[in-house]
C-alpha cells in the first residue's frame, strides 16, 4: 500500500471508532469535487452546497456501513449521486418550452429552454478539483463539461439518465462501476446513457464538439470582454453591435425573458438606458470575473443621488469565432462566492 493509502486507511480506521476531526479531515477533501458533481445534477449553485452538505451528513450516520472495497471517494460519490436524486425525486422539474414569440416582443429565432433554477458556479471554486495526490485521477473540471450551454442541455434529462451520463461521459467511470453507484444492471447503465447521449445532442448547440476543453482566456477574448464592459459603461447600444454575432441569444433565469438576434438585443440595450429608463443617468462600474469557464461581467450602478455603486447582475457570456453568441443575465445574489461585494464605493479599486 502506498503512503496515500496508507494515511486514508488510517483516517477511515478513525472514523470508524466514531472520531469526527478524522472524518471532516477524510470528507473535506472531496468537498470541491462533490459540489461540481451536485452542480451538474442539478443546475443550481445554492443547491449543490446544500447537496454537499447533505451528503457529508448521511456519510457521518452511515460511516458503519463503508467495508473499503471502494474507495473513500465512490463511496462518497454514491451517497451525492443518491442525495440529488432523492432531492429530484422530491422536487420534479423540467425545463419549460417558451412561447415562440413572447408577448409583444416578436423577435426571431427559436425560443430557448426555460431553466428558471439555473445559477453561474465561480471559476475560483473549480481549481482545484483534486484531493491533495491521494486520488490522481481526478482530473480539472474541462470547460465543455461546466459551460452553462452543457449545464442547460443536461437539465433535460430524466435525474437517472443524467447521473448515468455524468457518471459515464464526464467522469469516466465504467459501466461496471456506474451501475454499482446506481445499483442497476450494467445493461440498464448502457440503455440509459443511449437515451441520454440522443437527448443530449438535440439541445447543444451545433458547435459543441468544436469548444475547446483550455481554461485559460485568449487575448482575443479578453479585448472582447473589455470591449463589452466599455460599451456597457457608456450605455453604448451601437458599440455593443459591433461586438454581438448575428444570432446571439440573450435570457436572464430565474425571469422568463429572452431576447434572440442581434438588432433584437441592440434595440432592448437602448430601451433599457434609454431617457425613459431609471438606469438612464446611472454611473456603470463593470468588475471582471469568470463563471463555468467563461468570461463574465459583474455590473454595478451608481443611481442619482447616491454614494455607492449596487450591484446589477452578474452577465456570462458564450463567445464563438470573436463574437458573443450568448448572454447569460444572473441575479446579483451570488456574487459573494464569486468574491465580490454587494456595493462599492466611488474609489473601490475594483472594475472600471
Amino acid at each position: 500500500m502506498d503512503e496515500a493509502g496508507a494515511e486514508e486507511g488510517a483516517l477511515v480506521a478513525a472514523v470508524l471508532a466514531g472520531d469526527d476531526r478524522a472524518f471532516t479531515g477524510l470528507v473535506e477533501r472531496h468537498r470541491r469535487e462533490l459540489r461540481v458533481h451536485c452542480y451538474r445534477m442539478l443546475g443550481s449553485f445554492e443547491e449543490s452546497e446544500d447537496l454537499v452538505q447533505e451528503t457529508f451528513l448521511r456519510a457521518w450516520r452511515g460511516r458503519g456501513t463503508f467495508q473499503g472495497r471502494s474507495t473513500v471517494r465512490a463511496w462518497l460519490y454514491r451517497i451525492a449521486t443518491n442525495a440529488c436524486l432523492d432531492f429530484l425525486d422530491r422536487h420534479p422539474r423540467r425545463p419549460r418550452p417558451r412561447d415562440a414569440e413572447p408577448a409583444q416582443r416578436p423577435w426571431p429565432g427559436s425560443p430557448p429552454a426555460d431553466v428558471p433554477w439555473l445559477q453561474p458556479y465561480p471559476d475560483q471554486l473549480l481549481e482545484p478539483i483534486a484531493s491533495d495526490g491521494m486520488e490522481p485521477d481526478v482530473a480539472v473540471v474541462g470547460k465543455e463539461t461546466i459551460e452553462l450551454a452543457f449545464l442547460t442541455a443536461i437539465q433535460h434529462l430524466p435525474p437517472r439518465q443524467r447521473a448515468a451520463l455524468i457518471l459515464r461521459d464526464v467522469l469516466g467511470w465504467s459501466a461496471k462501476e456506474t451501475a454499482a453507484q446506481l445499483e442497476i444492471s450494467v445493461d440498464s447503465v448502457k440503455s440509459a446513457l443511449k437515451r441520454a447521449r440522443s437527448t443530449l445532442r438535440t439541445h447543444l448547440p451545433e458547435r459543441r464538439l468544436e469548444w475547446a476543453p483550455s481554461t485559460a482566456p485568449t487575448a482575443r477574448e479578453r479585448e472582447l470582454l473589455r470591449r463589452f464592459m466599455d460599451a456597457h459603461d457608456r450605455a453604448d447600444p451601437a458599440a455593443l453591435a459591433e461586438l454581438l454575432s448575428e444570432d446571439v441569444r440573450m435570457t436572464m433565469p430565474p425571469l422568463p425573458f429572452w431576447c434572440s438576434g442581434r438588432d433584437a438585443i441592440v434595440a432592448f440595450a437602448a430601451h433599457a438606458f434609454g431617457p425613459g429608463s431609471p438606469l438612464y443617468r446611472g454611473r456603470w462600474r463593470n468588475v471582471p470575473t469568470r463563471a463555468n469557464r467563461q468570461p463574465a461581467v459583474a455590473g454595478y450602478i451608481r443611481l442619482p443621488g447616491e454614494s455607492v455603486y449596487r450591484a446589477q447582475a452578474l452577465n456570462v457570456l458564450r463567445i464563438e469565432d470573436g463574437g458573443i453568441v450568448e448572454i447569460t443575465v444572473f441575479e446579483p445574489h451570488l456574487l459573494a462566492a464569486f468574491g465580490l461585494p454587494p456595493t462599492l464605493p466611488p474609489d473601490s479599486p475594483l472594475g472600471r
